[in-house]
């Protein structure tokens, strides 16, 4: 299978809602600050909130992302948190984290071996396969 058969991004914002503490990396910072016509550090200081001492995108009052209106509004330079979305290394570390965002995510299959998960994750993530 490939990651595309157990995951079909559906467009509905819940995995932008929240905080989930969405790590922006140094390119993530300048590629969104270019696309929306800023500086990196008004970038920082107007979009993001700091958690561990590192950025992370700030939320709006109601709960989702400040970037997103019904849909992502920095989609071609969405962070790398995102774009991975969601093949992340929390699957790998425990998979059931692969079934609670399916909780909120109606595009995430479930009715998959977890072995198949996370060879997906694995390929998705370029990490060698086990």
């Amino acid at each position: 299978m490939k990651p595309s058969d157990i995951f079909n991004c559906q467009k509905c914002g819940e995995c932008c809602k929240g905080y989930g503490g969405t790590f922006v990396t140094e390119e993530d910072i300048e590629a969104i600050a270019a696309y929306i016509k800023t500086t990196p550090e008004h970038f920082v200081s107007d979009y993001c909130q700091m958690s561990g001492g590192k950025p992370v995108l700030a939320q709006a009052q109601n709960g989702y992302c400040v970037f997103w209106d019904e849909v992502c509004t920095i989609h071609p330079v969405k962070p790398r948190m995102c774009r991975a979305w969601p093949f992340i290394k929390s699957v790998l570390t425990d998979i059931n984290n692969w079934r609670i965002m399916a909780a909120s995510c109606p595009g995430i299959r479930t009715d998959v071996p977890d072995k198949i998960v996370e060879e997906c994750v694995r390929k998705e993530l370029n990490l060698p396969l086990l």
